[in-house]
């Protein structure tokens, strides 16, 4: 049975069953399904600002709320999902990286206590771009490589082939033409393999960047 439907019948059995013990859970599962619509939600708003770049004002309120309710049902692995979005509102769209930080911590420390590694993954980016946007280019390739290692234990390829664009982003920053030329044409075949078109318009303006050869 659903949580909505379980919900209803939770209903019935107090108001008719004369048994009001059950409405204490059935408000915490319909948090849950609450949490879970509000992260949904704000992830496809998040979806459409990177198509049209428009901000939607709901966003970061629904990416708050999710949080907020993960945090007081304890469940500490869709606090770091919900946490990491919030720092990705900041950073992406409203270029507030000191905000971000602080939601990339707090994320960063409860996606590791459970050992959510694609949760992980997703901060790691993230601070990568915050320390290339420093211009502390050792430190974001750090980061970013830490991030792909990650993503290739768990056999996330899409994101694999993303990071691979960011990696050689970061080659090309650090006037490593040869290391950026491979990470690009790796980009390529792992986004080509797992059906990242979205990549490839990434994989595009990289080999775009790419100085010409010696």
């Amino acid at each position: 049975m659903d949580r909505i439907a379980k919900a209803n019948e939770s209903y019935q059995r107090a108001v008719f069953g004369g048994d009001p013990s059950v409405l204490a859970e059935a408000e915490r599962s319909l948090d849950v399904v609450e949490a879970d619509l509000a992260l949904a939600r704000g992830r496809i708003l998040h979806a459409r600002f990177l198509d049209d770049r428009v901000e939607d004002p709901r966003e970061l309120p629904l990416f708050q709320r999710a949080a907020e309710l993960y945090r007081q049902l304890g469940d500490a692995r869709g606090e770091a999902e919900a946490l990491f979005w919030v720092g990705c509102v900041h950073q992406v769209i409203r270029q507030d990286e000191e905000s971000a930080a602080q939601a990339f911590a707090r994320a960063r420390e409860l996606a590791t206590g459970v050992g959510d590694r694609l949760t992980l993954s997703y901060v790691l980016r993230h601070l990568a771009f915050a320390e290339q946007a420093a211009g502390r280019f050792d430190v974001a390739r750090q980061r970013m490589e830490e991030s792909t290692r990650l993503r290739r234990d768990i056999g996330f390829q899409p994101g694999v082939a993303a990071n691979l664009v960011g990696l050689a982003f970061l080659a090309i920053g650090d006037g490593r033409r040869e290391d950026a030329r491979a990470l690009v044409e790796e980009a390529a075949a792992t986004a080509e393999a797992s059906g990242a078109h979205g990549v490839l318009r990434w994989v595009a303006e990289a080999r775009a960047a790419l100085p010409p050869p010696a």
